[in-house]
């Protein structure tokens, strides 16, 4: 995928944004036995606070004209940055892109990284603990923690660096 991009999404990206969330989402509710709600949506609290919160920034990932993924930075003005929903879809998966669009985010953002991610999903662990290690060499660190209100899900796995 020679033509891809990263660029901050904006107003007219949202309608791309919200479907590309509901195919997240989906892939998503494999690891928390989520189902959608009755109009077939997912929760987007984190959708609508990427475009109207001044602490985070969306990304729109492309592939010439077509929407390739997104990502949604939060924490812009805290002690460290955290990369709150990362997706690339199906057929991007694979190609390089997703590590070519989290490094050009978080270049966008110098200084300490958080990035959660759950232990079930192999694919996920994999690619950030090589993002962790591409970005950062050895200087990162992996801890389990909770998932706030739901006791009833293993904890997240967060992986820390600095960049």
């Amino acid at each position: 995928m020679t033509d891809f991009s990263v660029r901050p999404a904006g107003a007219a990206d949202r309608p791309a944004i919200e479907r590309l969330w509901l195919m997240f989402r989906h892939d998503m509710s494999e690891f928390g036995s989520l189902l959608p709600n009755a109009d077939a949506t997912f929760i987007s609290e984190r959708l609508h606070s990427a475009f109207t919160d001044a602490d985070w920034a969306p990304y729109l990932f492309t592939s010439g004209d077509r929407p390739a993924g997104f990502a949604f930075v939060r924490n812009l003005a805290g002690p460290a940055r955290v990369l709150n929903s990362f997706f690339v879809v199906r057929g991007a998966r694979r190609t390089g892109l997703g590590l070519r669009a989290v490094q050009d985010v978080i270049a966008r953002h110098p200084g300490p990284w958080e990035i959660a991610f759950q232990d079930a999903n192999t694919g996920a662990v994999a690619f950030w603990r090589r993002v962790a290690t591409e970005i950062a060499g050895d200087r990162w660190t992996e801890e389990r923690r909770p998932v706030p209100g739901r006791p009833d899900v293993p904890p997240d796995a967060w992986i820390s660096f600095t960049a």
